[in-house]
């Protein structure tokens, strides 16, 4: 198999790829924002936008790989790595909502949100009251999305185990405002990222950031403990290979 060498970069045990040029990937994504407009033209046709919410996202970055392959369908650059690691280009997603009469038109924040903010966010959005029970680990995104500030709060993540060819190892994640630790299962080895100034994740700042590291490490430890997250364990039937 013949490669450009400038299509892919080696960061790491992990090969990026540095620009998109699949052509039936190209078109599933052409055909994917073709349909979202279908349905959005027909809300409107319908007179259901203004009692419709629409949320756009992903549970995942596109891939990176421990594999030079010409099957690697996505870049995350600038962002680092992909699906199945902790850095930015693993989880960092879209995330979009519509509504028109309440949301305006073309209005962003930065403000880090994750996927169990969805729930409560609905529940509130439709004048449903909250049911914290349910969803403790995320928050109502209501205020934001009417132009309103919300308190910081961390975010954690938590991937106990490998993610076979694509490169990923067991670890865990925890952002607070700019910076982002992870700590990784193997060797408890951490590192620590200001994601405002390196959004490619390029400088570890552990030993420039000693306090800031051990902070955001004991917090992610004591919400391990607190949510009783399982972590990984040799396996006793694993026979290593000589």
């Amino acid at each position: 198999m013949n490669y450009d060498e400038q299509e892919f970069v080696k960061k790491g045990a992990t090969y990026h790829k540095q620009w998109q040029n699949m052509p039936h990937y190209a078109a599933m994504v052409e055909s994917m924002d073709e349909n979202v407009g279908h349905l959005l033209q027909v809300l409107d046709q319908e007179n259901l936008s203004e009692n419709t919410i629409v949320v756009f996202t992903s549970d995942n970055g596109g891939m990176s790989t421990s594999i030079r392959t010409d099957n690697i369908p996505t870049t995350n650059l600038p962002l680092r790595t992909g699906k199945g690691y902790l850095y930015e280009g693993g989880i960092r997603e879209p995330l979009i909502f519509r509504w028109p009469v309440k949301i305006e038109a073309g209005s962003s924040t930065d403000f880090p949100a994750t996927g169990t903010d969805l729930y409560p966010t609905l529940l509130d959005l439709s004048g449903i009251k909250l049911k914290p029970q349910q969803h403790k680990d995320g928050i109502s995104l209501k205020p934001l999305l009417e132009g309103r500030k919300i308190k910081e709060r961390p975010l954690f993540w938590h991937y106990p185990h490998y993610s076979g060819g694509l490169g990923g190892r067991p670890s865990g994640a925890v952002r607070l405002g700019d910076y982002k630790l992870i700590e990784f299962f193997e060797d408890n080895r951490i590192e620590l990222y200001n994601l405002k100034s390196d959004i490619e994740e390029k400088t570890d700042l552990t030993k420039d950031k000693p306090e800031k590291a051990e902070e955001l490490k004991e917090l992610l430890h004591q919400w391990r403990k607190n949510v009783g997250a399982q972590m990984p364990f040799p396996n006793p039937a694993y026979i290593e290979q000589e």
